[in-house]
């Protein structure tokens, strides 16, 4: 039997950002990274962008960095539909209770774990690069889903650092062009990391 894919979902630029510069609270997306966003304007149409937003609605759990966790304001408890948050932070207090389902992990081969029981037949949606990469150099991570937006935005977060460490081969498994995006679903071909 397949294990559940855990499929990570972000909107980039062309020029790899998934953020503009100076992302944090109160300008989560950095300067000028809401253009990353607009092919959402389409979620609720019947075109591939609904499409692909209903898909990432449908999963049965989140995966989630601290720092994406934070800056969606914990998402008040409740990510979508009430299911299971799994939160990937370097360090957890006791006194900080996460709110709604959500959880939070230092041990990513856990985190996946209990993601995938939760998820059931369901995909997991991953969100963060920090939590794409944690899970990546783990081996956990089985799909990256790019939003790709014809936009240079020239600065700010990128999904993956230069100094990631590695080789990764994908396999590129679905391409749909929306309107504004190209949607590319990638499979991680899981092995060695070719390291430099």
């Amino acid at each position: 039997m397949a294990r559940t894919p855990l499929r990570l979902y972000m909107s980039m630029s062309v020029d790899g950002y998934i953020a503009g510069p100076d992302d944090r609270p109160g300008q989560e997306l950095g300067r000028d990274g809401g253009r990353l966003f607009d092919w959402l304007d389409d979620r609720m149409s019947e075109g591939i962008n609904g499409q692909v937003y209903a898909e990432a609605s449908a999963t049965g759990a989140v995966i989630s960095g601290r720092r994406t966790f934070e800056l969606a304001k914990r998402w008040n408890g409740d990510h979508r539909d009430g299911v299971p948050i799994h939160v990937l932070t370097h360090a957890i207090d006791p006194a900080d209770k996460p709110p709604g389902s959500a959880k939070f992990y230092t041990d990513v081969k856990a985190c996946a774990e209990e993601a995938r029981a939760a998820a059931g037949d369901r995909p997991v949606l991953v969100h963060g690069a920090g939590a794409a990469q944690a899970l990546l150099a783990a081996g956990q991570l089985d799909e990256v889903e790019l939003h790709l937006i014809p936009v240079l935005l020239g600065g700010g977060r990128r999904l993956f650092e230069p100094t990631f460490g590695g080789r990764v081969e994908l396999e590129l498994v679905r391409r749909l062009d929306g309107r504004g995006v190209t949607h590319l679903r990638y499979r991680v071909v899981h092995g060695e990391v070719v390291r430099r």
